[in-house]
């Protein structure tokens, strides 16, 4: 099975468009193809228990990012809005290039 191009990226700035933290901006921190899925930075963070062990020797609650899946994430663009992106292939590569739909600038 061929994995299937999506529209986010790591690394890519991305704002949430639907749940508990719609409106909200972040970076992408992790993608995970086969579930359509990614880790946003201070994004859908949920409370986890740990033990005590050498690294925090008081255990304790911590705040973690969790996934969130990629329906309710839209690219910023260069210009700071919310953009749906379409692939064109560059003419000098040759390459599928990603493009802003609103203000028609390559996504790097």
């Amino acid at each position: 099975m061929t994995k299937k191009k999506l529209h986010i990226k790591k690394g890519d700035t991305v704002m949430v468009i639907a749940g508990d933290d719609k409106g909200s901006q972040g970076k992408v921190l992790n993608v995970d193809n086969a579930k359509y899925k990614a880790i946003v930075e201070g994004i859908s963070l949920v409370s986890k228990h740990t033990r005590p062990d050498a690294n925090n020797p008081k255990g304790g609650i911590i705040k973690k990012e969790s996934f969130i899946n990629i329906s309710n994430l839209m690219v910023i663009d260069g210009s700071g809005k919310a953009t749906r992106i379409t692939r064109k292939k560059d003419e000098k590569t040759g390459k599928s290039v990603r493009i802003s739909k609103k203000s028609g600038e390559v996504i790097k």
